[in-house]
């Protein structure tokens, strides 16, 4: 009996060692199929660490980009009000004179008006009148029968021009010719 007990002990032993082979070779299987799982999540993991990385250096040169498009907007805004301060200022200089008949100045207008403007308000400038710039203002009007285009000028002298500012205010309107200037 004591062989018969052995041998049902070794059978059992042989039974049980065979079931946790089988186990073992089941787990086995799953340990694979694990480990293809585990290498497809690193794999997708890297993929999407790269992506990330990609992304992140998008991100910076955006916020590159954009803090230097606020420069530029800080820029273009210190440029404008420069260009609108600039372009007061040089109306500011400007004299508007009314009246002129359309053609009277000829072929120089400045030398018109350097000789023309002495004589109309008495004051004798030295040196002489110079202008930045003259010019009619608008387009040429077909008919000499309507108003005449004024004149623009800025001349060079400030003092000079207040001259001829003050001058104009007390001594009001003056003639050339038949029109009032």
């Amino acid at each position: 009996m004591a062989g018969s007990a052995q041998e049902s002990t070794m059978d059992r032993i042989l039974q049980e060692i065979s079931a946790v082979g089988h186990r073992l070779e089941g787990m086995d299987s799953a340990l694979v199929s694990l480990t293809a799982e585990t290498k497809s999540i690193r794999m997708e993991i890297a993929s999407f660490q790269t992506r990330v990385l990609g992304l992140e250096q998008w991100g910076s040169t955006v916020e590159a980009q954009a803090a230097s498009f606020q420069d530029r907007d800080q820029e273009l805004l210190f440029l404008h009000s420069k260009l609108t301060d600039l372009e007061d200022r040089s109306r500011t200089d400007n004299i508007r004179f009314l009246g002129f008949p359309e053609n009277i100045e000829g072929e120089d207008r400045y030398e018109f008006l350097r000789d023309t403007l002495p004589k109309l308000t008495g004051i004798t400038f030295d040196p002489s009148l110079e202008f930045q710039k003259a010019h009619r203002l608008g387009p040429r009007r077909p008919s000499t029968d309507t108003r005449p285009r004024p004149i623009i000028a800025c001349l060079l002298r400030q003092a000079q021009a207040r001259q001829l500012i003050q001058r104009a205010r007390t001594q009001g309107a003056c003639q050339l010719d038949g029109h009032m200037i």
